[in-house]
């Protein structure tokens, strides 16, 4: 049985204490570490270099989101929340395993018996994010939280896409345009192209161009995008 080198990350002492009570209960969990913040939380897995950290989202000065912007994640994280089901379907959509409080012993033990094996919990790959979500993403050999409704388009390159965030950010994702129509809202996301997905949210201005196609101009995007003879019909209905 390998033994798990884990650490807490809550801004509750409560929460923590009582945590790392029922975790006691798991004598391959070896808990090395805990931190009330993430700042504590980056020089606590810096210094103890753990394989599991259990994760709390809602924190007064920064959210456990944020953690992910700081260090690189080669551990396996499990979130223990509080939160809504908003944030927990993003959460299943990528994967992710996560505990609601209470946490709950038989729930947790599952949670324990998946990271030994390394498995994770089994998802439906056809849920709906809503535009309030967050989802979880890998991209240029990071991992990170980006908003859905801060995605401005998505475009297709490769077996990548590329997402334009509204803070002016392109992000590599080894996910196809397919998995992203299936999973984004339908009323805010509309592919305008085989290889480009956008945000109705961010446009501007939509003007006629050749053949009975448009050109598309997103807020925070210098130029404009091209729809296709294709797609060209549905936009009419949207935006005429």
């Amino acid at each position: 049985m390998k033994s798990l080198r884990t650490i807490i990350v809550d801004d509750e002492d409560l929460a923590r204490q009582d945590l790392q009570h029922q975790l006691a209960g798991f004598p391959e969990i070896n808990i090395v570490g805990e931190a009330s913040s993430v700042e504590m939380a980056v020089k606590v897995i810096n210094n103890t270099l753990p394989d599991v950290v259990f994760l709390d989202i809602q924190m007064p000065k920064e959210s456990g989101f944020k953690l992910f912007e700081k260090i690189p994640i080669d551990f396996s994280v499990v979130f223990v929340t509080a939160f809504d089901n908003y944030a927990i379907r993003a959460f299943e959509v990528n994967a992710l395993d996560y505990l609601l409080k209470p946490v709950n012993k038989t729930r947790l033990a599952q949670t324990i018996d998946r990271l030994q094996k390394q498995e994770k919990p089994e998802i439906n790959t056809k849920l709906k994010l809503d535009y309030q979500d967050f989802i979880f993403i890998k991209y240029q050999g990071r991992t990170g939280f980006v908003k859905v409704s801060s995605i401005i388009y998505i475009s297709a390159t490769g077996d990548y896409t590329e997402v334009y965030t509204d803070k002016g950010e392109k992000k590599l994702v080894l996910k196809s345009l397919r998995e992203w129509e299936e999973h984004l809202p339908n009323k805010h996301f509309f592919r305008i192209h085989r290889g480009e997905i956008i945000n109705l949210e961010y446009v501007e201005k939509v003007e006629p161009s050749f053949k009975s196609t448009y050109q598309i101009y997103l807020r925070n995007i210098p130029n404009p995008l091209a729809t296709s003879r294709k797609y060209s019909t549905e936009l009419r209905k949207r935006f005429f």
